[in-house]
């Protein structure tokens, strides 16, 4: 099991920065399978943050749960810029969250390809009001449990940062 305790500090301060505004988080994972979600609900009382997480690792699942539309994941791919947008767009749009972050990418050892390799993930975050980030990051061959670390601490800072907006 992934150690997920270089996490908590981070998430404690996301999940007390959306207290203080009243906002509500959802979450749509795919490469990192739960783990975003998990690190938030790790924190006793982030019940009152945590709206819902939504893991939509299969392509079925992005398009059933979220919304995401299946001809922009057969245009783009799953992990792209579009379908990481898409999904938080999506996880607003079935949720009552305020904010809302996604990820989509190729966590490894294998999956990847020279156009997009292993370790390149694309984070989205959205707020109901319109606001949003985008970004794409590319961690390397470091392991498939790093890259997963990496982009639950990145998509904790996006949401950070969007919920500073």
């Amino acid at each position: 099991m992934t150690d997920l305790s270089p996490l908590a500090a981070p998430a404690r301060a996301l999940l007390d920065r959306c207290r203080a505004q009243g906002l509500m988080i959802a979450t749509a994972e795919s490469c990192t399978g739960g783990l975003i979600a998990a690190v938030l609900t790790e924190i006793a009382g982030s019940s009152d943050v945590v709206e819902r997480g939504f893991v939509t690792y299969s392509n079925a699942a992005k398009t059933e749960l979220i919304g995401v539309p299946a001809e922009l994941i057969e245009d783009h791919g799953a992990v792209s810029r579009e379908v990481a947008v898409a999904m938080a767009a999506g996880a607003l749009a079935h949720s009552r969250a305020d904010l809302a972050v996604a990820v989509t990418g190729i966590a490894g050892p294998g999956g990847g390809t020279p156009a997009k390799p292993v370790g390149l993930v694309h984070l989205a975050a959205a707020r109901r009001d319109g606001a949003g980030l985008h970004e794409e990051a590319r961690y390397g061959e470091r392991g498939r449990a790093e890259v997963r670390l990496a982009t639950v601490r990145d998509a904790l800072r996006l949401l950070d940062k969007l919920a500073g907006a």
